[in-house]
């Protein structure tokens, strides 16, 4: 059995969007608040963090961000799983307006990650991916998952995670 902590990534700081390469995929890059850190250093405090043996991380700099002040403020070391990533508004890759993405957002929640002629990600792809890399971590007893919160929304079935919430998943077998 592993028990896997679900946290969102800090507060991000989008302040630097779209002045330098900050423009679709770029978006991805961006560190977190002061206050964004703040709140990880707090997250670090939770009594149900301790003894975890590793920090599995989204490849996107504001979940690293995250990751690496868990890292410092718990000595467990990270790796990075490209899995973990944010949820993927168009999976054709296409660069969208802002406009575009907040309706397919809008749309996500309103059919509840159903698959559907919009090219989205569905639910039921996210569970998908999650679960094939929680499966690798499987061996181990405590393991805390940086990420996303339309994953943890999509995965465990929370609606809306504030920032540096932490959320308890619990896998019995591979």
């Amino acid at each position: 059995m592993t028990y896997f902590y679900f946290i969102r990534h800090g507060e991000a700081d989008y302040s630097e969007a779209e002045t330098k390469i900050y423009q679709g995929w770029g978006l991805c890059m961006v560190p977190l608040t002061d206050k964004g850190v703040l709140q990880l250093k707090n997250a670090a405090k939770d009594k149900r963090l301790k003894d975890s043996q590793l920090i599995i991380t989204s490849p996107f700099g504001r979940a690293m961000h995250s990751a690496a002040i868990l890292s410092k403020e718990l000595n467990i070391d990270i790796k990075v799983e490209t899995d973990l990533h944010e949820w993927v508004v168009d999976m054709d890759y296409k660069w969208l307006t802002k406009e575009e993405a907040n309706n397919r957002r809008r749309l996500m929640d309103e059919t509840h990650g159903k698959e559907n002629d919009i090219p989205f990600e569905s639910a039921a792809h996210i569970k998908e991916r999650v679960n094939g890399v929680l499966r690798k971590y499987s061996d181990y007893s405590k393991v805390i998952v940086v990420c996303h919160g339309i994953l943890m929304q999509y995965f465990l079935g929370i609606p809306h995670p504030t920032n540096a919430q932490i959320e308890e998943y619990i896998m019995e077998e591979k």
